[in-house]
């Protein structure tokens, strides 16, 4: 399956652009970067807090600590670095474009699969235990004779 192809400073320019809307916390930014790529780019905290890090080591940020969560806002220096990208196609659309369509519907299709799979662990009785075990054994032969045909 195709991945998407984050490049150098993408998470840097999400985090400026995400930022010169509105102040927000580390959290909020990771989450709102993988809604608008629709669920294609998540990126990690390890990229994401060090990113930060590194926006408030060059003043471009600020950051401020509100019950346990630091808030981060674009200094003056930080609106001027997101002014410069003006004009430039959003971050999380350009890693967007590197997973064809057809594989991003197939991630979504997996993703909402995991979802039944979590409720009828929780859920499910025996029987349909039991129904889902065998429905996933033939899911797998049947996905290995796809990929056999050629």
């Amino acid at each position: 399956m195709h991945a998407p192809s984050v490049r150098r400073g993408d998470v840097r320019a999400a985090l400026l652009s995400l930022l010169a809307e509105e102040p927000k916390n580390g959290y909020q930014m990771i989450r709102d970067i993988a809604g608008r790529s629709r669920g294609i780019w998540r990126p990690s905290p390890g990229s994401v807090y060090p990113a930060l890090q590194q926006l408030e080591d060059e003043e471009l940020v600020t950051a401020e600590e509100y019950g346990g969560s630091r808030t981060y806002r674009l200094t003056d220096k930080g609106r001027a670095e997101h002014q410069r990208r003006a004009g430039q196609s959003a971050p999380w659309d350009e890693v967007a474009r590197t997973v064809p369509e057809d594989r991003h519907e197939l991630r979504l299709l997996w993703g909402q699969l995991g979802e039944a799979f979590l409720h009828l662990t929780r859920s499910a009785n025996d029987r349909q235990v039991a129904e889902a075990k065998e429905l996933l054994r033939s899911t797998r032969r049947s996905m290995f004779k796809i990929l056999a045909e050629d």
